[in-house]
């Protein structure tokens, strides 16, 4: 059976595979002496957000009234989960708390790098991608700052904190 990537969005995909496929190539990456793994994870997912929003995008653009809603709509489609955004206006920060993530289910004593490197980079590259097309100077661009937390290092959950700026074309 041959699917189109649009089909792929439109199936439920098992996350388990792609879980432990994301943590033996960590494994086998790092077997291999292959460095700056996390930015390689990141790459993967800002690639995963290009393919995507040929076929799909939650809201025509993203700004600060709506990011929120637009994160979390994310999350709910294309990862199943449901997730808590706060945004920081004072030090322009947008944190996501994931307590159920479909890439960092359980602890790994031997993995150093978080599953939702990828998830993050997706949704950082999405959030950009959609605003890429306004011709607005005040266009919302996020970049992930960092992944505070993570089922895989043995906590709660998820913390995703990215840094938003305005501007551009």
């Amino acid at each position: 059976m041959k699917l189109s990537r649009e089909d792929l969005i439109e199936s439920e995909a098992t996350m388990n595979q792609m879980r432990n496929a994301i943590y033996h190539l960590q494994r086998f990456m790092k077997l291999n002496g292959i460095t700056e793994i996390r930015e390689k994870m990141r790459r993967m997912g800002r690639n995963i957000a290009r393919s995507y929003v040929n076929y799909w995008i939650p809201i025509e653009f993203i700004d600060l009234n709506n990011v929120n809603n637009a994160i979390a709509t994310i999350y709910r489609k294309i990862l199943d989960s449901s997730v808590s955004v706060d945004v920081n206006e004072s030090n322009q920060t947008i944190l996501v708390k994931d307590n159920d993530c479909a890439l960092c289910k359980y602890k790994f004593d031997d993995i150093e790098i978080a599953g939702c490197e990828i998830i993050a980079g997706l949704v950082s590259e999405m959030i950009n991608l959609i605003n890429e097309k306004r011709v607005n100077q005040n266009k919302l661009k996020l970049e992930l700052m960092d992944i505070t937390q993570s089922f895989t290092f043995g906590d709660k959950s998820c913390l995703q904190i990215y840094k938003y700026k305005f501007g551009g074309k």
